[in-house]
């Protein structure tokens, strides 16, 4: 029975009031100004368990706010496994059966497998194909500094960099290696696409300042990409980290050296983990690791290896 070391500060709320958008796609809603203008998706609950983008998406929608140009889509994903969130276990409800952040090839998607992640990719297809930015909202499980995920396209970072928080930048030159997340489908896939497309994580999932945090970074988004009025803050000191390794779990007797949370530092060759037979050794000095399994689960990511960006 997983546990967590910290109160709730942020629970699930009913969503049933936004199951029918104007879209023809449950629980997608899409607002056009009528003037010209990007197009922004801003998608929450990818992860059932993930409340900070529920959170920001709640308050856009309960406020009204619609775009003085352009058009602003708003979106909650995985609400199945959102609804399934038990506070005695309550890191079950990420998914049910597939992760929906690991999905979005045309294999998987035009493929004959099926389950509830896969149809919800499926029916959500033509609302992230149709966006020019996206803004993919995520938590993570330990209690660790905000970050950006982000593939390495120019796109992606000038608006990352631009952006006043958060000041930390998970940069993949290579792409995730362990299945293809929803802000690499379709265009948004190679060197040429229709415009940023970014997943924020806002720090741990129950946390009030999670959710106040992807508040914000909704509101500075929408605001440099001209849909809101506002000021543009001044960006904080960034620091951007290289993905150079995506470790998924092989067997149950994966381990870590010691306790990890994310963000310690391995110098090369040090051990990070095993994996039955496997060692995971940091490839380069100052090696630093990010999201380490909080329990080992065969199939599932064991840790993001990364190292400084000059």
């Amino acid at each position: 029975m997983a546990t967590i070391s910290h109160p709730f500060e942020v629970l699930p709320r009913d969503l049933s009031a936004y199951k029918t958008g104007n879209t023809g796609i449950d629980y997608v809603h899409r607002f056009e100004s009528g003037k010209p203008g990007a197009h922004v998706l801003i998608n929450a609950l990818t992860h059932g368990n993930e409340f900070c983008g529920m959170v920001a998406v709640c308050d856009l929608l309960e406020r009204g706010v619609r775009p003085k140009a352009g058009t602003l889509t708003l979106s909650f994903a995985n609400v199945d496994a959102y609804e399934t969130f038990d506070a005695a276990n309550p890191f079950a409800s990420r998914q049910i059966t597939h992760n929906l952040n690991r999905v979005w090839s045309s294999q998987m998607l035009d493929g004959r497998e099926d389950s509830v992640e896969l149809r919800r990719a499926r029916a959500m297809r033509p609302a992230v194909l149709a966006a020019q930015h996206i803004l993919d909202i995520h938590s993570t499980s330990q209690d660790v500094v905000p970050f950006w995920v982000y593939p390495d396209y120019e796109r992606n970072a000038s608006v990352a960099m631009a952006l006043p928080r958060p000041g930390v930048h998970l940069v993949m030159p290579r792409g995730l290696g362990s299945g293809v997340p929803l802000i690499e489908h379709g265009l948004h896939a190679g060197p040429n696409g229709p415009g940023a497309a970014m997943v924020v994580e806002c720090g741990q999932h129950f946390k009030q300042a999670s959710a106040d945090l992807a508040k914000a970074v909704v509101q500075d988004l929408l605001v440099h990409f001209g849909l809101l009025d506002g000021v543009r803050a001044t960006a904080a000191p960034q620091r951007r980290f290289e993905l150079l390794q995506t470790y998924v779990i092989r067997t149950p007797a994966f381990a870590f050296t010691r306790k990890l949370i994310g963000f310690e530092t391995f110098a090369k060759d040090e051990l990070i983990a095993t994996d039955g037979d496997d060692e995971i050794r940091a490839p380069c000095d100052d090696c630093t690791v990010f999201m380490p399994a909080r329990e080992a689960v065969v199939g599932r990511e064991g840790v993001y290896l990364t190292r400084p960006m000059t």
